[in-house]
C-alpha cells in the first residue's frame, strides 16, 4: 500500500466567537441560530457538499479551494492548519 501526503494548499478560515459570530455568518452564507438566546450559546448553520452542518462558538469555519465552505473543530484545526505570512 502506499502513503500520501496533502498537497500544501492554502485555505482562508475563521473562528467563530460572540463577537463575529454575525460577520462569520455573512462571510460564508451561513444562518444564525438561537437569537434569542445568550450570546455564547448561539451557533451557525452552513451548507457544506454534505448538506447543512451547525457550527459552535470555538469552531472555525473553512472555505476551500473551489469556494466550498465546511466546518473544522478547534483541535483539528490546531493539529492540520498553520497561520501563513
Amino acid at each position: 500500500m502506499a502513503k500520501y501526503r496533502n498537497k500544501p494548499v492554502i485555505v482562508e478560515a475563521y473562528r467563530v466567537w460572540t463577537d463575529n459570530i454575525d460577520l462569520v455568518a455573512e462571510w460564508c452564507g451561513g444562518q444564525v441560530k438561537g437569537v434569542k438566546l445568550p450570546i455564547n450559546e448561539r451557533c451557525i448553520d452552513i451548507q457544506t457538499l454534505e448538506g447543512e452542518i451547525r457550527v459552535e462558538i470555538g469552531d472555525y469555519i473553512i472555505k476551500g479551494v473551489k469556494g466550498e465552505f465546511y466546518p473544522c473543530k478547534f483541535e483539528m484545526f490546531k493539529m492540520t492548519y498553520e497561520l501563513v505570512g
